[in-house]
């Protein structure tokens, strides 16, 4: 017998065949002993070959558990059925199209074991392209999809900033919101079990309701890149846009769980640093302006100045249209293929169209605005 930890990891599937052997195959290359962990496998009502996959693998591998659960209303419900049988002292989690790097466990558990204080610890999430043609894959390569570092300034290994004692509407769902996405984190299970923690059964913001839970009652979280997993993206735009609309979607119900005082926090994401301010306003919530936005602005004010017959302001406005539209889209100019330069415009706009979407998807129903950023 090992002498390590026992460690669950946890894996909620629904309609994978895709991806799924591909992020078991990766697993199984993982260097921790067998008879030191079990993989949950959380099937939230697959209706294509997911769970006959599972299975198959399951007669070679006996630590792997399925746990069926036929009209799961959301991958938070699934998880937390998983944790009901789940026996590790930590729990991993990842999703159904990552691949987990050899050193994922033992890399997380170092962290662990250095700080009792230690919650959980997140590593680093990059891409891998299932398919080498696939332009939507390669977008999300190239915008570096899920990452953490970038999300957060660039961040280097350590300790997230503790939480606010009074939080502000961009700590909660904007450029400020320090979580661990549960495609690549591990939490202590004495942790969850010291706050009676349990992912919300909502349709997304789970992973970061959880983080919440846990760094708003002091619980330490630690940021380790080298606990990689590669991630198959989406692979057409749709799925992809549906993404971020649930994105979006998540940070109203986020902002009224935790920011008690109303007022709208002002983001001037065109400015270096993106400064932000609260002005006064009978309801929460966040306005991001930045190129994405004042392109739009001025090219209204151009409309409006041509329809008018301003002449003056029509020609300031058009010029103010060019240059944050060109700010907006010379980030493509560096991808390759250039010949699909107008495809990555698209892209960028239509994913950051529908993280827009999903901002204000639920305004009435929460007395929430939410501006989302630009990309």
């Amino acid at each position: 017998m090992s002498d390590k930890p026992f460690v669950s990891i946890i894996i909620p599937v629904k309609n994978f065949e895709r991806t799924i052997e591909k992020t078991f195959e990766y697993l199984l290359n993982v260097d921790y002993p067998r008879d030191s962990w079990e993989w949950v496998i959380a099937d939230g009502g697959s209706s294509d070959r997911t769970i006959e996959i599972i299975k198959t693998w399951q007669k070679k591998y006996p630590f792997i558990k399925l746990v069926e659960i036929p009209n799961c209303p959301s991958p938070g419900f699934a998880r937390n059925q998983a944790l009901t049988v789940a026996k590790g002292d930590f729990l991993f989690f990842t999703d159904a199209d990552c691949a987990p790097d050899k050193n994922w466990v033992n890399e997380m558990l170092k962290h662990f074991a250095r700080d009792p204080k230690i919650a959980a610890v997140g590593g680093e999430v990059y891409t891998l392209k299932v398919d080498p043609n696939n332009l939507v894959e390669a977008w999300c390569q190239h915008f570096r999809f899920n990452m953490v570092s970038p999300r957060y300034g660039f961040i280097q290994e350590g300790y997230y900033p503790d939480f606010p004692k009074e939080p502000n509407p961009i700590d909660i769902g904007g450029h400020k919101a320090y979580f661990f996405g549960t495609c690549n984190v591990a939490y202590r299970k004495s942790a969850m079990q010291g706050i009676s923690a349990k992912f919300w059964e909502r349709p997304t913001g789970e992973d970061m309701d959880l983080s919440y839970q846990h760094r708003s009652r002091g619980g330490k979280f630690y940021f380790a890149p080298k606990a990689k997993v590669d991630h198959m993206h989406r692979a057409d735009l749709k799925s992809l846009r549906k993404v971020w609309v649930a994105y979006g979607q998540a940070h109203l119900p986020l902002i009224d769980k935790y920011v008690q005082k109303n007022g709208l926090e002002m983001v001037l994401q065109f400015l270096k640093g993106s400064p932000s301010f609260i002005i006064p306003f009978p309801i929460r919530g966040f306005i991001y302006l930045g190129n994405f936005h004042l392109a739009h602005l001025f090219g209204l004010l151009f409309i409006l100045g041509l329809f008018l017959r301003w002449n003056v302001f029509t020609l300031i406005s058009f010029l103010l249209f060019i240059y944050f539209g060109y700010q907006y889209v010379k980030w493509n100019l560096s991808m390759e293929p250039r010949s699909k330069f107008l495809f990555w415009c698209k892209m960028k706009y239509l994913t950051n169209l529908s993280f827009m979407q999903g901002g204000l998807k639920n305004l009435w129903k929460y007395k929430i605005l939410c501006i989302e950023p630009s990309f």
